[in-house]
Parts: C-alpha cells; sequence; structure tokens
C-alpha cells in the first residue's frame, strides 16, 4: 500500500531564501507554460502538449543558468505535468457538461508546492544517515534542511514535495510497499452515522464528539478578518495581518485532521466491519442562494448548516477512516444513505413523519422509539451486511 508522510522542515534562513525562490521559479515556469498553450491555440489553433513544453526545458535551463538552471529538471517537468493535469481535467468536465473551469494562472499565494518524483533526482531523503541525532534531505540548489522527523517512515521513498504553509515548510515523502499492520480481530460489525451534533453515532449506541474547531475560532477569526479589512492594499501591515488569518484557519484544519484521526483509530480499534454512509458531501453543502430571478429559500439557515457539515469535516473523517481501516485490515463498506433516517430500523416503516426531531425518533407505524442516529446507524449496518452478503453470494 502507498502512504503519505508529512514532516516539519527547519531551513537556516538561507535555505529559507532558497526555498522561497525555487517556489517563485516553479511559479513562474507553470505561469510561461499555461501562456505558450493559450497563446499557441489563440493565434494558430494549436494544441502544445506536455511533450512539446518538456523538450523545450534544456533551451530554458541554458539560456537561464542562475535561475531556472539551478533547480532539477525533473521537479520542473513534474510542474509541467502539473499543468497538463489541470488541461485534461478541464476537458473532462467539459465532455461530462460540467461547468469547465479553464486553468488559471498561479498568482504567488496559490502555488504553494514543489515536487521531486524521484528519491535520488534532484533530491535526497536521509541525505546525511551518519548523522547521530538529526535527519536531513536534499533538495537540488538548496541544500541538506534539517528536518523535524517525530515519527519512523516504513517503505519505499517514491516522491518528495516542499511545501509551504503561512511561514512554516514542509517535506512531504510519498512512500510505496508499505507493509499493513493488521490488527486483532474482534469480531464485532458496525454502522456509523455522520452528524453534526456528533461526528459518528454508532449502530450500538456509542457517541463520537463533534468539536466545532471553526465555531470555537470564529471569534479570533472574525476579529482578525476586520483587522485585515482596514489595512491598505499592498502594505505590509497587511501582509502580517493575512499571515494572522491564515494561521488561524491552519490551526482550525490541523486540530480537524487530529481529530478525524482519533476517531477513526477509535472505530477501527472496536470492530472488524465498519459500514458508512456514502455521502455526497458537495452537494450536500451547495449554496440555496438561487438566482436573482428564481432566489433561493431558508439561505440563512442553509448557510448555516452547510457551514457545520463542512466544519464536522466528514470528508476529512472518511478519507482517514479509509486509509486506518485499509492498513488495519479491517472492511469497509460504503452505502446508499438515502432513507436511513426515516426509516425505522425495527419494522420497516420509512416516512418523514417518524424523524420527530434532531435527536428523536418514533415510528408512526409500529411505535418503536430511539435515538434517530443510532436508528440511522442500525440501518446503515443493516445495508451494508445485505450488500456483503449479496457481493458473498455472486
Amino acid at each position: 500500500m502507498r502512504r503519505s508522510y508529512r514532516f516539519l522542515l527547519r531551513p537556516t534562513s538561507k535555505q529559507a531564501a532558497a526555498l522561497v525562490a525555487c517556489l517563485e521559479d516553479h511559479r513562474a515556469l507553470y505561469n510561461a507554460a499555461l501562456e505558450h498553450r493559450r497563446t499557441a491555440y489563440a493565434k494558430a489553433g494549436v494544441s502544445v502538449r506536455y511533450g512539446d513544453q518538456s523538450a523545450e526545458l534544456k533551451h530554458i535551463r541554458a539560456d537561464d543558468p542562475g535561475g531556472q538552471g539551478r533547480w532539477s529538471f525533473s521537479s520542473q517537468q513534474a510542474t509541467l505535468r502539473r499543468l497538463d493535469r489541470a488541461f485534461r481535467a478541464f476537458f473532462d468536465r467539459v465532455k461530462a457538461g460540467r461547468t469547465p473551469g479553464f486553468p488559471r494562472f498561479k498568482g504567488p499565494g496559490r502555488f504553494d508546492s514543489v515536487e521531486w518524483p524521484k528519491d535520488g533526482d534532484g533530491c535526497r531523503w536521509d541525505s546525511q544517515p551518519e548523522h547521530p541525532t538529526a535527519t536531513y534531505v536534499r533538495l537540488q540548489g538548496v541544500g541538506h534542511v534539517r528536518v523535524h522527523q517525530h515519527r519512523p517512515i516504513r517503505g519505499r521513498v517514491k516522491t518528495i514535495s516542499a511545501k509551504r504553509e503561512g511561514s512554516c515548510w514542509y517535506v512531504v515523502l510519498s512512500c510505496d510497499d508499505v507493509p499493513a499492520e493488521p490488527l486483532p480481530a474482534t469480531g464485532a460489525t458496525a454502522g456509523i452515522d455522520m452528524g453534526v451534533a456528533s461526528l459518528v453515532t454508532t449502530s450500538d449506541g456509542a457517541h463520537l464528539a463533534n468539536p466545532r474547531h471553526l465555531a470555537t475560532t470564529s471569534g479570533r477569526l472574525a476579529e482578525a478578518q476586520r483587522v485585515l479589512d482596514r489595512k491598505k492594499r499592498g502594505s505590509k501591515r497587511r501582509r502580517k495581518a493575512v499571515a494572522r488569518v491564515a494561521a488561524l484557519h491552519g490551526k482550525v484544519r490541523r486540530q480537524r485532521l487530529d481529530h478525524a484521526h482519533k476517531a477513526a483509530l477509535v472505530l477501527v480499534r472496536g470492530y472488524d466491519v465498519i459500514v458508512h454512509e456514502d455521502l455526497r458531501i458537495r452537494n450536500m453543502t451547495r449554496s440555496a442562494s438561487g438566482t436573482i430571478d428564481q432566489p433561493g429559500r431558508n439561505v440563512a439557515a442553509k448557510s448555516g448548516l452547510n457551514r457545520s457539515i463542512l466544519d464536522a469535516g466528514w470528508g476529512v473523517f472518511l478519507t482517514v477512516l479509509a486509509y486506518k481501516a485499509e492498513s488495519a485490515g479491517r472492511e469497509l463498506i460504503a452505502v446508499n444513505p438515502a432513507g436511513t433516517s426515516r426509516t425505522c430500523s425495527r419494522c420497516g416503516h420509512g416516512a418523514k413523519e417518524n424523524r420527530v426531531s434532531q435527536a428523536v425518533f418514533r415510528c408512526q407505524g409500529c411505535g418503536h422509539a430511539a435515538h434517530a442516529d443510532v436508528n440511522a446507524a442500525t440501518n446503515v449496518l443493516r445495508a451494508g451486511l445485505a450488500l456483503r452478503q449479496a457481493a458473498e453470494a455472486a
């Protein structure tokens, strides 16, 4: 299996300046390649491909030895592939009839990472193995940068990326052939219902809390945003205010990810089979504002619900749960969530009147009463086990 590891970099002041220059030159290369494609098609009707632009890299580097020529050839190829993927995704959206979203030029705040596709080609993980206490990564044009390696890595390092978040730099390792770490069997199965009051409710009645990290930080975020709005564009004080807002959002993101890891670990340790709803989160959090001709209804309430769903981090949690289940040898099943919250888990009667409130379920057919999320989780589990049985019989 493949796994990614992320570690904090501790560059010197000269190395930090080199990392900034590396990121800026790769951004300039991306934008120049995008402009090349746009101009060639607009003036001559010619579609420029990745192979054409990669072949020109040799001449670009020779003409600019103190700029583009400083960096790894393979990392620049990775930047051109990044643009090529953006164009392929654009054409896929056009064919599917969705809103296309043509690839855009990257501003200074929209390009935050550089990738080296192969360990040993312009980069080297653990470049000073003889060092007794520290780990280093060597990046061409930057040097040996110290890494805060807080845990061991497993598998074979395939790609290395340097990523900037605010004022911090991170190294991201993508490793292949990572061995699985199966956990002992428990013999237990569970269905889980995703929610806002509780992040997860299991079919046996357990509730995993939703900390609401964004709501907790909303006061400080609002104040930081007000300070930002008063600053003059282009000023040094505005840049500091932007960094403050970004730091608060970064903290919320890290808190949400940390809680997702802990909640997923509880489930993976406790159950052999976990059934969850196959949620379409993007559709669920779509704006209700509508258009000028047909304005939406209950826009404020829908906006608050969307904010609560996104603050809960369902997508992050399900992603973390999937790879932890794979590593632990657990079985994860996704089922269609339609009707699970309004169907009685005892008699099967389905009606919207069964859901009395957010927390109370009372069947209008048989009178069965239960916590609404526990009832939904039980239905999710039953649907997942039916899918599993059908797959085994096929």
